[in-house]
């Protein structure tokens, strides 16, 4: 949220736009019937959430509310001058649909909220002009074809907010950043996420992000009809007093103007337009002082006029025929896709894969086709990712046909993922690029807690945890192929009594154990002692060679 550079409004506007949030406020968002149905209350956010903290600098330019004559669009320049474009009420197509299905969606889910699309638009424009700010504009998904990230949040300028996400939203794995045309923090969106238009849960779509803006506003059971409610609300997306101005000047802005759709075109509002049907008229041609239009002239009485000689007339030269235009031929129709490069990837966890996904575009006859949108996706449960975009990157072919999206980072857990091409908005087949994340190289395995208690036998031991470890010390998740084997006292030589492992029924003395959890630990199962008393140890064997030794004793019955 809040990168945006603040922009200081006239003096009298501001007065005029203090006056009317004064009244808006009064009067909320509008007067609407009282709803019986009781609202599907979203989890309010809790007292430490990060999205409510300041974490960037909004546009807090207001809008021109001053009354504009009928047939007039707001913005356009009165007279005597003044700054028309900062009134413009004009949104992107993409997102006034957005707006308006977020409205729709909440008024069924959360009726007794009351939230009008013009709010969720007054956001949108003081946070990221609606997704237009410098340069970014929507795809017809709804996607930024660009991420806006907001400045990280190191607790200098703005407020401390640690990395939630692993840099899956931001690319950023030690501070978050607000993500997308709502700003929303990572671990605000993971709370309030939602999907607007039956894809996946993205903060940089803005049919998704303003549906969790309304989601988020409404939080709590608010009814946006009350004033603090909608005060209350708003500061929970910035806690100023002049934000909650802006978004409300711009939600009246666009209750009581002619709000138009423009073009989903890259950057800011545009500049004032013309009604349609009307041209300005240019300006006559004063008459020049002490001048007159010469008066009809007469012939000298008594004289006949002379006759005018006839001229001749020449005779006209034929004209050369006009060459008819050649037809401009068609854009070549993209018809399939082409893999370029590896189909199979591989890179360790928490890695920069080397291969990047690359395709061409042909028509039927094997040509490229320059100009074609190409969206490139990660699908599989593997969490990996484009640098800053997430989990979808689209972009457009060159002359030669080719399309490329950026090198993908993996994870810190281990898997395998797909990542897919398609051509936007045609039926074309896919081609698919297989990626294998290995696991992290495991540096160290170390037990948690304290060593076992020995026990009596034929008992059962307690739970032992172990941990894996990477060369910094941090926790290796998703570390597969690791054994434990029961061996003597020694640690080296293999044992046919003491304690055991029971599997199909029988018992055994080396398992393979699970991956590793989200921390990096994995339990053993149920460990038993048989009859035989004396001391033994457990191993751990990683894949990669790492062992760790616990060592077990089992007690001599007593008496």
């Amino acid at each position: 949220m809040k990168i945006l550079p603040t922009r200081a409004a006239s003096v009298s506007r501001q007065g005029l736009c203090t006056a009317l949030l004064v009244a808006s406020l009064t009067a909320a968002v509008g007067v609407s019937p009282p709803h019986n149905t009781a609202d599907a209350d979203e989890p309010g956010p809790g007292p430490d959430n990060p999205q409510s903290l300041p974490h960037g600098t909004p546009n807090l330019t207001l809008p021109d509310l001053r009354p504009h004559s009928p047939g007039g669009l707001p913005g356009t320049p009165a007279a005597g001058g003044g700054n028309g474009t900062d009134g413009s009420t004009g949104i992107p197509a993409t997102a006034l649909d957005a707006y308006k299905k977020a409205e729709a969606q909440a008024r069924t889910e959360l009726p007794n909220c009351h939230i009008p699309w013009q709010l969720i638009a007054g956001i949108g424009k003081v946070e990221s002009e609606h997704g237009t700010i410098y340069g970014t504009h929507l795809l017809p998904d709804g996607t930024t074809d660009k991420p806006i990230l907001g400045p990280a949040l190191t607790g200098r300028e703005f407020a401390l907010v640690r990395d939630t996400d692993g840099g899956f939203w931001d690319g950023d794995t030690q501070y978050d950043h607000a993500v997308g045309p709502m700003q929303f923090i990572p671990s605000t969106w993971k709370h309030i996420g939602s999907d607007g238009n039956g894809g996946y849960k993205n903060p940089n779509n803005i049919y998704d992000a303003a549906l969790g803006t309304a989601r988020y506003l409404c939080a709590g059971g608010r009814d946006l009809n009350k004033p603090g409610d909608l005060d209350k609300a708003i500061l929970s997306y910035n806690p100023s007093r002049e934000y909650v101005k802006s978004v409300v000047a711009w939600m009246r802005a666009y209750q009581n103007g002619d709000v138009t759709a423009l073009p989903d075109t890259s950057g800011s509002p545009s500049a004032p337009r013309i009604p349609a049907g009307s041209s300005p008229s240019a300006p006559s041609s004063p008459s020049t002082p002490g001048t007159s239009r010469p008066s009809p002239q007469h012939s000298t009485p008594g004289k006949p006029s002379t006759p005018s000689t006839p001229s001749k007339p020449k005779p006209s030269k034929p004209s050369k025929p006009t060459e008819p235009s050649r037809p401009t031929p068609p854009a070549p129709t993209t018809a399939r896709l082409e893999r370029v490069g590896d189909a199979q990837w591989t890179a360790t966890a928490g890695e920069t894969f080397k291969e990047q996904a690359r395709v061409r575009t042909l028509t039927d006859a094997g040509k490229p086709t320059a100009g074609t949108r190409v969206r490139f996706e990660i699908i599989g449960e593997t969490k990996a990712r484009f640098p800053g975009t997430g989990t979808v990157f689209t972009t457009t072919t060159g002359k030669d046909g080719t399309a490329a999206a950026p090198a993908v980072i993996a994870n810190d857990q281990a898997g395998q993922f797909t990542v897919r091409a398609t051509v936007e908005d045609r039926d074309i087949t896919p081609v698919d690029f297989a990626a294998t994340v290995k696991p992290m190289p495991v540096a160290n395995v170390v037990l948690v807690g304290d060593k076992p208690a020995p026990v009596a036998p034929s008992a059962t031991f307690g739970a032992i945890q172990v941990q894996t470890l990477g060369k910094d010390g941090k926790p290796l998740a998703g570390v597969s192929g690791m054994t434990a084997t029961i061996l003597a006292a020694n640690g080296v030589t293999p044992t046919s009594v003491g304690p055991y492992f029971k599997k199909d029924g029988k018992e055994v003395r080396t398992i393979a154990l699970a991956p590793t959890d989200e921390k990096g630990m994995v339990s053993l199962p149920d460990l038993f002692a048989d009859a035989k008393p004396g001391g033994y140890t457990v191993r751990f064997t990683t894949a990669d060679g790492q062992e760790l030794t616990v060592h077990l004793t089992v007690t001599a019955p007593q008496g």
